[in-house]
């Protein structure tokens, strides 16, 4: 299939197209920088970049401000939710103008819809949070099933944390730990769903593949840790201690409203890729962080 694939360039991109290479895939990057092999667009406006939708057979959109790029100002809020509907609603318009419509627009999301949720697992069915980052989610995947107006499916990936070697947060969570002060943040007793960049990457491919496969889909491990048992897994991993904790008021001192992506979890579930039979390489979290440090 020809695929095309916005925001590309990134960790999780890369990570698809060298899998959709290696699937015999065809993958046309649209990327905000220009370079060798690279379709340019703004993620806003419409322009020659929508030839290479018109006649593609999928669409993967990842598009959009890091979450922890800085401090939660308001206008730091703005580029974040922007960035994610602006991009959307390009790519919506684009296939909506195509004479020749993919048939799958496979859409970034983030497990930051449910909100926090203290117990119980969280599947695809659960109710949307009413944070920040609940309310982000449940905007931007609104713009992406307005593709189903053009009787294109859509897939939401709500993904979780991404542990890899090249993945900047999951490197920047190792950093105390390597200074022998790492240790579980706030209670230690939220859920913290995880997947590893190699299941992301196969996931995402998956749902462009299985065209049984459409609406929201949560992209994580189908087995979830809470916070303090991922520190002593890291600590293990690392071999370095995991005793040090970060009291949840430094943190939102340190971080503000940011604080959130680590003191709120959701023991999501992917029960919609262990129904249609997806495999995952890193089912369990001790062989994903090994191999993510080693």
């Amino acid at each position: 299939m020809n695929v095309v694939l916005a925001g590309g360039t990134g960790l999780i991109g890369t990570h698809i197209s060298q899998r959709l290479k290696n699937g015999g895939h065809t993958a046309s990057i649209l990327s905000r920088k220009s370079g060798p092999g690279l379709i340019v667009w703004d993620a806003v406006h419409a322009g020659p970049w929508e030839q290479s939708i018109d006649g593609a057979d999928a669409v993967i959109n990842l598009t959009g401000e890091s979450v922890g790029a800085g401090r939660w100002t308001t206008g730091q809020k703005e580029r974040i939710r922007n960035s994610r509907i602006d991009a959307t609603r390009a790519i919506v318009d684009a296939i909506g103008r195509s004479a020749r419509k993919p048939r799958v627009l496979v859409n970034a999301s983030a497990v930051g819809y449910y909100g926090h949720v203290e117990d119980g697992e969280v599947t695809e069915n659960a109710p949307a949070g009413n944070d920040f980052l609940g309310q982000t989610c449940t905007m931007w995947e609104s713009e992406a099933r307005k593709a189903e107006q053009a009787r294109v499916r859509v897939v939401m990936m709500r993904t979780g944390f991404v542990i890899g070697k090249s993945s900047d947060a999951f490197n920047r969570m190792q950093l105390p730990f390597k200074l022998f002060a790492g240790g579980p943040f706030g209670s230690g007793r939220q859920w913290f769903p995880w997947i590893h960049i190699d299941d992301v990457a196969a996931g995402y491919v998956f749902a462009v593949e299985q065209s049984a496969l459409s609406g929201p889909v949560n992209l994580s491990a189908p087995n979830p840790v809470r916070v303090h048992e991922l520190a002593a897994e890291l600590g293990r991993a690392l071999r370095r201690p995991a005793f040090v904790p970060a009291p949840a008021f430094m943190l939102k001192i340190i971080l503000g409203e940011m604080s959130d992506l680590l003191l709120k979890g959701q023991k999501m579930v992917p029960a919609k890729l262990l129904q249609h039979g997806f495999s995952f390489r890193f089912p369990v979290l001790s062989s994903a962080l090994y191999n993510a440090v080693g």
